[in-house]
């Protein structure tokens, strides 16, 4: 069974241009789900659409010899056809094949593609395609897809009415039941094919298969030599969650050179395991650190890093791990990591994040929140409403349908 995901209602609003669409995301985050969803979609409209996925030798061999070979799988149609191609970042060189065929086919082809990771189409898009493509980023399950998934459309019914049972305190079942399922999300994330697993043992199990042979598959496809190294990398940033990245420190903790920690930092960047948000600035000499601050994109991946899958009441790392989640609930809002930013000055004045125009810090317990420590953020941004993040006000919002 298929469930529906956010982003196709996007996708289709550009579905009968020219232009070919790119589905990009980290490996096993549902991109093949989205084709053949699609796909179905538009056949039922009575168009006419074929799949290639490219780990078939076959495909991948032919159409690397030219980009018209595809004619060779497809039969002659006088009506556009839509070719659908998965893992399009094994080719050769997938920008000169998608080039040309929009170039001298775009009448009688439309092409929906998909690659595992930006980091493969970066590195194999030679040409812009500016003007030629609509790209879409996926990532693992929001908690409103999350529900979906767990088959729990009349909770998120419940919750997306103007006036939600628990505003009303009407349902003890309701509100135990979501936020049962919130912190079942927070601790094992948003990947789906962990979402359709009940038992909590499979989960971790499956965590382990996503954060441990596809993340190899990545470090495989990138080139780089020393496995043990990127996977300490990897548990380094889950532990400095929310923390400035300093690419010499980390380095040095890892007896790297620079250069490679950099390279390393850049697969992981492009592979959608972690984002790394920039700082927000109007003056950067003058205000702010140009180091970024990271987050990981699922909190599930994060704890199978650290090894911890405990509610976040019982954790020592709750105001990192709550930021986590805040972060992820705005690349909800946002659908681009670029922008969520941070602010902090080189004598650590610092704000958590700044989303279209707001300022937004996180503390676990509102108590710590101290007006006082944001005097120059207020008075250098007076127009920034600066509002505090606690994870109470975040179980309230969760309850009010705003996932």
């Amino acid at each position: 069974m298929l469930y529906q995901r956010n982003i196709i209602k996007k996708i289709k609003k550009v579905l009968t241009r020219d232009e070919f669409i790119i589905l990009t995301g980290a490996r096993q985050v549902g991109k093949t789900s989205i084709l053949v969803m699609l796909k179905s979609y538009l056949e039922k409209k009575g168009k006419q659409c074929h799949y290639f996925n490219l780990e078939n030798s076959e495909y991948l061999k032919s159409f690397d010899e030219h980009p018209f070979n595809i004619f060779k799988f497809i039969p002659e149609s006088k009506t556009k056809q839509t070719i659908f191609i998965d893992e399009i970042q094994y080719l050769k060189n997938p920008s000169n094949f998608l080039k040309l065929l929009y170039d001298e086919k775009r009448d009688s082809l439309k092409i929906i593609a998909s690659g595992s990771s930006s980091f493969y189409i970066d590195k194999k898009f030679k040409d812009s395609l500016a003007g030629r493509k609509f790209l879409f980023e996926v990532y693992s399950l929001s908690f409103d897809e999350f529900l979906i998934f767990n088959q729990e459309n009349e909770l998120l019914k419940q919750l997306k009415s103007p006036s939600p049972p628990f505003q009303k305190g009407k349902s003890v079942y309701y509100k135990k039941r979501l936020l049962k399922l919130w912190e079942i999300y927070l601790r094992y994330g948003g990947y789906p094919k962990i979402a359709l697993t009940e038992d909590e043992s499979v989960k971790k199990i499956l965590l382990e298969e996503i954060g441990s042979s596809y993340v190899k598959k990545d470090i495989f496809d990138a080139g780089i030599k020393n496995a043990d190294k990127y996977f300490s990398l990897l548990k380094i940033l889950a532990q400095q969650t929310g923390q400035l990245v300093n690419s010499q420190e980390i380095a040095n903790t890892l007896q790297m050179s620079n250069k490679t920690t950099e390279e390393y930092l850049y697969t992981i960047k492009k592979s959608y395991q972690v984002a790394f948000i920039k700082p927000f600035y109007s003056n950067v000499r003058k205000e702010l650190t140009k180091m970024p601050k990271v987050y990981f994109f699922d909190l599930g991946l994060r704890n199978f890093f650290l090894n911890d899958y405990n509610p976040i009441e019982k954790r020592i790392d709750k105001g990192a791990y709550l930021e986590n989640i805040v972060f992820r609930n705005f690349l909800n809002q946002v659908k681009n990591p670029d922008k969520i930013k941070f602010w902090r000055t080189q004598d650590k004045n610092e704000v958590d994040f700044i989303v279209d125009k707001k300022a937004f810090e996180v503390k676990f317990d509102k108590i710590n929140f101290q007006e006082a420590k944001y005097k120059k953020f207020k008075e250098k941004y007076p127009e920034i409403e600066l509002e505090v993040v606690d994870y109470e006000s975040l179980i309230n919002e969760i309850k009010k349908g705003d996932i």
